[in-house]
């Protein structure tokens, strides 16, 4: 990657930002006008190219202007970040949706997605994104740019080039795309952990396709997590942010990028000074291992945590809520290896204080693989240390969707299972280390149903057996067929495994 300047990382985040019909009461709006890797030492200031040195030059000049004459002007912040801000106009072949008589049925929706009829059309939609260095490449939310036949880029200077999809990782909403040209303005990269609450931030992007706009709030909120993909650490702002601006610039009073502005908490779909970025620090490990591997490999614990409130503190004889509660420990995890129990408390993972439970999964998850994560736990009222050595989160997707992510199978008798997609597992709240198929259908009257196996369930294993996906379901009940199916199922609304023999 050509000449970036940024500061070492050490944390992560993300989300986003559509143009489309928003339905009634309050949503979060993708804004779209219309992305564990090693902790990796991004210190990416390479040897300065000419171009590169007068950019970061010049927001040395900003922070000493900004901070002689605060209040006069933020001119001098626009013009070092500004350049570096680009239009995105993404093609897309898109199918409709079906009139079905069920969809106003949230349930319905929520197991079956939206049924298409069959027509395509085309869907232009626009967005924005950030140079990160002088050779091209361009950092976007994932939303922006996937499935899109075709992407055009903007720059500030009314300049339009083709760009390539370099790699995407819709779980974490990160893309890094790539331009044929040299010499590009690059933004300085910042360090968003050394962001505070109330520090000045200013949104730059393309809201509504108006074309470059820029905007000025707050930093109102740290580590937020609001549910739109499965790894968020967000920056909140007030700086209005709209359908337009996903992949934008969210920078600081020095013209520096802390942030990827990707959704916004609206009633109308508009600005309404609820809106939620990427951090840096966060999107620069995802684009590192897409630019590197063309894949993001995420390290993973094996426990399923819940937050510690009040009345777990009172039990636990903790001054203050703090740390998260292991509620359970799975099988053949680096957790279970390592000696993890169901009831400790991981107050901090390798120096850091564990907020919450999202907060675990990033910290974990953007570890390298193997590292062995030293963790401070409570337990029997005394604080412990145990080393983890981390593995690689088992059945990860590619950075492409499998082509055999939604095929259903009926082997056992009155069931339909179908692979477990990101969605769904999203939807339902379902842990990274829960591998299997989901159960899209019992009926009623069925052995399945009469023993407990229902919609929503997760099959983890057939036997012995570990399942993946429908051919490890099908495989698997291939076996013993003179035999009950022995099941061990994982109950979302439960948060519980247990097993169930289904007779044939």
């Amino acid at each position: 990657m050509g000449n970036v300047t940024r500061y070492p990382p050490k944390g992560y985040i993300m989300r986003k930002l559509f143009n489309g019909r928003v339905p009634g009461g309050v949503v979060f709006v993708i804004l779209l006008a219309l992305a564990l890797v090693p902790a990796l030492a991004l210190q990416l200031a390479l040897a300065p190219h000419t171009a590169q040195a007068q950019h970061t030059a010049q927001a040395q000049h900003t922070a000493q202007a900004q901070s002689d004459n605060p209040l006069r002007s933020y001119a001098d912040v626009v013009e070092v970040a500004r350049p570096a801000v680009v239009n995105i106009a993404a093609e897309k072949v898109v199918n409709m949706r079906a009139q079905h008589p069920f969809m106003d049925d949230p349930m319905f929706r929520r197991f079956f997605g939206d049924p298409e009829d069959g027509t395509q059309r085309t869907n232009n939609s626009l967005g924005s994104g950030v140079i990160i260095s002088s050779d091209g490449y361009i950092i976007t939310n994932n939303h922006v740019v996937e499935d899109a036949r075709d992407i055009r880029v903007t720059l500030a200077g009314e300049r339009e080039y083709e760009a390539e999809v370099i790699g995407t990782d819709p779980r974490s909403d990160v893309a890094l795309i790539k331009v044929a040209a040299k010499d590009l303005p690059a933004i300085v990269v910042a360090d968003s952990d050394e962001l505070r609450v109330g520090d000045q931030v200013m949104a730059i992007g393309n809201p509504f396709g108006v074309g470059q706009t820029v905007t000025k709030g707050i930093v109102s909120a740290l580590g937020r997590s609001i549910g739109l993909i499965d790894y968020e650490d967000l920056i909140q702002t007030d700086a209005s942010i709209n359908p337009g601006n996903s992949g934008g610039a969210l920078v600081n009073m020095r013209g520096e990028l802390v942030g990827m502005n990707s959704a916004i908490l609206s009633r109308d779909g508009g600005s309404q000074g609820i809106g939620f970025a990427i951090p840096t620090n966060m999107a620069f490990r995802i684009v590192e291992a897409l630019k590197n591997d063309g894949e993001v490999k995420r390290a993973y614990l094996g426990v399923y945590p819940q937050p510690v409130d009040q009345s777990v503190a009172d039990y636990y004889g903790m001054k203050r809520p703090r740390g998260v509660l292991v509620s359970s420990v799975s099988e053949d995890t680096p957790a279970e290896k390592a000696g993890l129990q169901e009831g400790d408390i991981i107050l901090t993972v390798d120096g850091k204080a564990i907020r919450n439970p999202s907060m675990l999964r990033n910290v974990i998850s953007l570890s390298e693989i193997g590292h062995k994560a030293e963790l401070v736990i409570l337990r029997d009222g005394k604080e412990k240390k145990i080393r983890v050595k981390l593995d690689a989160l088992p059945g990860q997707p590619n950075t492409s969707s499998r082509a055999s992510e939604t095929k259903e199978d009926e082997s056992l008798d009155g069931v339909t299972v179908q692979n477990l997609t990101d969605r769904i597992r999203a939807q339902q709240s379902i842990p990274d280390d829960i591998d299997g198929v989901l159960v899209m259908k019992v009926d009623g009257g069925s052995k399945a149903a009469r023993v407990g196996l229902a919609q929503g369930d997760v099959i983890v294993k057939v036997g012995s057996s570990r399942i993946e996906d429908v051919g490890d379901f099908r495989k698997a009940l291939g076996k013993n067929t003179d035999k009950p199916a022995f099941l061990r199922v994982y109950k979302p609304a439960q948060k519980r495994s247990l097993f169930i023999a289904v007779p044939r």
